[in-house]
């Protein structure tokens, strides 16, 4: 068990933040990789998972796992609920209303810091995908202090403003040196030049607005914090403290099926059927930047071909911070 703690500005303690990670607990499940236990053959356990977004690349894993017979395999029927705007995962946790969610570090230690205690179990994430595009024939940004003078669009109260204030931060940016736009579903503020820098998630929107850019003859860049060594943890599998000690076997079963079924979705070999899946799940993108999704996204949850699910304590440290 690993407790962080938060202080206020004044270095009163605001709260004791405390969230189970199963690599630091007794809880941890090793072996996600190729081979597995088979479990006992019981009636299937019904777990329900809300998920961060929409059906997209993001929840591929999520996807593949009910399509293809995984969650089954482990002894579990799950049911997936889209996320959105108008959800909250981890009130829903808290509330007994679902099982298990995705959620992002932000939101885990925002909720921990109301009283909730989400309990993380794997770490879906291991690079965020959120990042800033722009066209590379406006802009050219070699280093933080190119920021100066450009309007950026920011998510106010999203980790997309937690993320850039931390990058002005770290690279002495004040507040005057540059203007930050609320931005919202209307991409047209960016087309008309309004904005320079827009905020996506790098294996979704910014593979889409990346080939309208194209289509118009200018070339897409993108802004990335993680270069900058801005380290903010993005999605996460979390239940609750109360399923946690209620169910402790259908929790390790679910964290071991979850990482079974990202670690199939996102194999080469699987992408011709994991492109035919998402399709009917999101049948409003065109295959191709489909295709390319899952390749942005096994890009970030593989990262340098490491162990899925694995919990970057340093990077929990600095989005603490």
């Amino acid at each position: 068990m690993k407790v962080f703690e938060i202080f206020s500005p004044d270095g009163i303690r605001a709260t004791s933040l405390l969230i189970i990670f199963t690599l630091i607990s007794s809880f941890m499940v090793w072996g996600c990789g190729k081979t597995e236990k088979k479990e006992k053959r019981e009636p299937p356990t019904h777990y329900t998972i809300r998920l961060k977004w929409l059906f997209n690349a993001s929840t591929l894993g999520e996807i593949w796992g009910v399509e293809k017979g995984v969650f089954r395999r482990y002894g579990l029927s799950v049911e997936l609920k889209e996320g959105g705007a108008e959800t909250d995962a981890l009130t829903e946790l808290e509330l007994g209303r679902v099982e298990f969610g995705v959620a992002s570090s932000d939101q885990i230690i925002r909720a921990a810091s109301k009283g909730a205690s989400p309990r993380v179990i794997l770490q879906i994430f291991q690079k965020n995908p959120l990042q800033w595009i722009y066209i590379r024939e406006r802009l050219h940004i070699n280093q933080p202090r190119d920021l100066a003078g450009k309007t950026i669009g920011i998510t106010f109260g999203g980790n997309d403003e937690t993320i850039f204030r931390a990058i002005m931060a770290e690279y002495g940016i004040k507040k005057g040196d540059l203007t930050l736009y609320a931005v919202h579903y209307d991409f047209t503020p960016f087309w008309k030049g309004e904005v320079d820098l827009w905020p996506v998630y790098r294996n979704t929107q910014g593979v889409f607005l990346a080939e309208k850019i194209r289509k118009k003859g200018e070339n897409p860049a993108f802004f990335d914090p993680n270069a900058l060594g801005i380290s903010f943890v993005a999605n996460c599998l979390v239940t609750s403290e109360g399923l946690l000690r209620k169910d402790p076997e259908g929790v390790k079963k679910m964290k071991r099926a979850e990482a079974r079924a990202w670690e199939e979705a996102l194999d080469p070999e699987n992408e011709d059927e994991a492109l035919d899946i998402l399709r009917r799940y999101n049948p409003g993108t065109p295959p191709p930047l489909l295709r390319e999704q899952i390749r942005e996204t096994r890009a970030m949850i593989l990262l340098g071909g490491g162990k899925m699910g694995a919990i970057d304590r340093k990077a929990w440290e600095e989005t603490l911070k």
